[in-house]
């Protein structure tokens, strides 16, 4: 039995600035550069014979100098591992690779790596071969064959797309890809399975959800098992803030609904119809939330409670716009409510969040 880890979309020197201060946007980009050797180390630990990397180790195909020092330190201090490094849309044009003896790599033509019953294939994708890639892969049908691809699996074909029914019925057993940065796996045919790895830690708070590898044992057939590995969770937190009355028991009632997990990174959402000010709800929220985790981002999605009739009577722009809406013919009760939410919001300053 051989065993591999899949891992893919590490985004090494990814920027990471998306609403995190700069302190802790260098501190996660650390963060990233020592899971992916954590991740090394617990292969070489359990006796694993080999890293499939399918694609985007890098955030860019410029990777800084310490970035590209730290990827390729970590493959010479484990020179028992195999690593086989797919390039992938992120990193694709990066020139610097290493030459080294337990780094296996690929080109735009199908690369195949034998390990007695065990076939690594793997292919880049570009412009010049997203049509003929599916026809040229050659696989013998009685060995095990584990086959690396980097993009979106679709129905259709194009720069970036992989077509699954296209590759049904070639003999694969395991199709490892990259590119989507969440853990997912299905049937590729009655004989393969395909599955996306998701990357090693979530960068931002659109990267929400449990985070880390595939551990593979391939034999006569290929069995996979998803293993948690972040160093931190982004964790999406719904929050139904109807009931309160005020700021402050909305920052309870948000911290009420929020796991008890200070290492994570929280995005909070408040919903619901509110009948206070709610001009600076999220600021404000997120201040009192922010000392208690990692790192927050809270977002007002909650509609003011409208009285039209208070608002109607109001001699002011709002007041003016409130008995146009209501004026206007052909649209419901809901319609309407919903069009002053919005316009409401638009000229308190808050259009972006609409």
């Amino acid at each position: 039995m051989i065993k591999f880890i899949h891992t893919a979309d590490i985004h090494l020197g990814s920027a990471m600035n998306t609403r995190l201060p700069a302190g802790k946007s260098e501190e996660r980009r650390r963060e990233v550069r020592a899971t992916f050797g954590r991740m090394a180390d617990y292969a070489a630990e359990n006796a694993f014979n080999g890293v499939l990397i399918c694609g985007d180790a890098f955030d860019s195909d410029r990777p800084l100098k310490k970035d590209k020092e730290y990827f390729y330190n970590v493959i010479k201090v484990h020179p028992d591992l195999q690593f086989f490094y797919l390039r992938g849309n992120h990193d694709v044009g990066e020139s610097y690779t290493e030459e080294l003896p337990n780094l296996k790599t690929f080109s735009r033509e199908w690369t195949y790596y034998s390990y007695g019953d065990v076939i690594i294939a793997g292919i880049e994708l570009y412009e010049g071969n997203i049509q003929s890639f599916y026809s040229t892969l050659s696989l013998d049908p009685v060995k095990t064959n584990i086959v690396l691809l980097h993009g979106q699996i679709s129905e259709g074909e194009g720069a970036g797309l992989i077509n699954l029914l296209k590759l049904r019925g070639r003999n694969i057993d395991y199709l490892a890809l990259g590119h989507v940065h969440s853990f997912k796996s299905g049937r590729l045919d009655d004989r393969g399975v395909y599955a996306y790895s998701g990357c090693l830690e979530g960068r931002g708070f659109d990267e929400t959800g449990t985070k880390g590898f595939i551990a593979l044992q391939a034999g006569h057939a290929v069995y996979s098992q998803f293993v948690p590995f972040a160093s931190r969770t982004v964790r999406e937190v719904v929050c139904d803030i109807s009931p309160c009355r005020d700021w402050p028991s909305a920052a309870r009632a948000a911290l009420a609904a929020c796991p008890d997990s200070p290492r994570d990174m929280l995005r909070v959402i408040l919903k619901g119809e509110v009948s206070f000010d709610n001009t600076t709800l999220a600021a404000d929220v997120q201040k009192e939330l922010e000392p208690r985790f990692y790192c927050v981002s809270v977002k007002d999605a909650t509609r003011r409670a409208i009285d039209p009739a208070a608002l109607a009577a109001d001699r002011t722009l709002k007041g003016a716009f409130v008995r146009a809406v209501l004026a206007a013919g052909g649209y419901s009760g809901e319609q309407k409510s919903l069009i002053i939410n919005a316009g409401l919001k638009a000229l308190s300053g808050r259009g972006d969040e609409l």
